[in-house]
This record gives structure tokens, sequence and C-alpha cells, in this order.
């Protein structure tokens, strides 16, 4: 299956899903995205951005060390937060860090009326699939 058709099969899949995207925060790049909407490419270009600096931004990254140092884990590269979750006014976005590849990130976003348990649910079972194909 095409990274296009697993991120369409997530909006799918995913309650109330508006837009799906995959970023590789090692280029910044956007990798893939579909949307029930269309938005300006500059809108989608900021949401690769966002994510990457959500996930290794300066304070982010320190936390991290900061976690590993305080558990005892050694700090070999491995990122200690795989999922972040936003809630705007309208809509629920949710941050998923590939298990294959931990430099990906799955992002969805759904209406604010979904339940943020099925949408969790299903972005996880989601992910494999969008994996896969990336």
């Amino acid at each position: 299956m095409s990274l296009d058709k697993s991120l369409q099969q997530a909006v799918t899949d995913v309650p109330e899903c508006v837009a799906a995207g995959y970023v590789d925060m090692s280029t910044g790049m956007l990798l893939g995205a579909k949307t029930v909407d269309s938005h300006p490419a500059e809108v989608l270009e900021v949401v690769a951005a966002a994510t990457a600096e959500m996930f290794q931004g300066t304070n982010v990254s320190l936390i991290e060390s900061m976690f590993k140092k305080s558990r005892g884990v050694p700090d070999d590269g491995h990122h200690y937060f795989q999922e972040m979750i936003v809630m705007s006014d309208n809509l629920i976005h949710v941050f998923m860090r590939s298990k294959a590849n931990e430099d990906h990130i799955l992002v969805l976003v759904c209406r604010k009326s979904a339940n943020l348990g099925m949408v969790l649910t299903k972005a996880r079972g989601s992910l494999p699939t969008v994996e896969k194909a990336a």
C-alpha cells in the first residue's frame, strides 16, 4: 500500500478524522498528507516544522535526558516521548512517533467531538500500516 493510501485509510478509520500526515523529522519534510478539506501547502509545511519542534526542541530534549538520567536509562538516542495529544478549541491533534523509524511522526487531526479513547485506539492501530508504506 502506498503512503497516500495508508494515510487515507487512517483518515477513514480514525473517528471524525479530518487530516493525517507523516513527518520525517530528520529532514523536516512532510512525507505525505491527506485532508478532507484542501489546505494551503504553507500550512502543511508549518505542521511538519511544529511537529519536529514538539518532539526535538531544546527543552523537550532536555526533559528527555533528565528523565533518562533519573531512571538510570542510557542516553543512547532512543526517544522517551512517543505520543503527544494537543486539544485545541475545535480539534484533537494526535502525534505518534513511529516504532519502526523514530524520526517519523504520524499526525492525525480529529474533530473535538470524537471520543478520545477511540481516537487513540484507532490511531495506534493505523500506525503500523503507515509505517510499512513509508
